[in-house]
């Protein structure tokens, strides 16, 4: 049975651990989820389109509904300087 992905305020992202490990395994995931994030940002930045980011903790798989403000080479900026690290996403998508 899948576990349920947990909601959560970008707010309380602060609080979160996160594992080094990289949780899509391919390079073709990783290099579409790069393409995906960077559209992403330009629609926040242009647009103020919000995303839907699915990612991963020490815990568990969760949800956040946010406008994407910078990248990083290791991380997604949100607002207030939030980070969540680019290797802890799974899937991100256009609200």
């Amino acid at each position: 049975m899948a576990k349920e992905i947990i909601r959560i305020e970008k707010e309380d992202i602060k609080n979160l651990s996160f594992p080094k490990e990289e949780v899509l395994k391919t390079k073709e995931a990783q290099n579409s989820r790069a393409i995906i994030l960077k559209r992403a940002l330009s629609l926040g930045n242009l647009e103020h389109v919000k995303v839907e980011i699915v990612f991963q903790d020490n815990i568990g798989v969760k949800r956040v509904e946010t406008t994407i403000w910078g990248l990083t080479t290791t991380g997604v900026i949100l607002k207030e300087s939030t980070v969540i690290p680019l290797n802890r996403i799974l899937e991100v998508t256009e609200k």
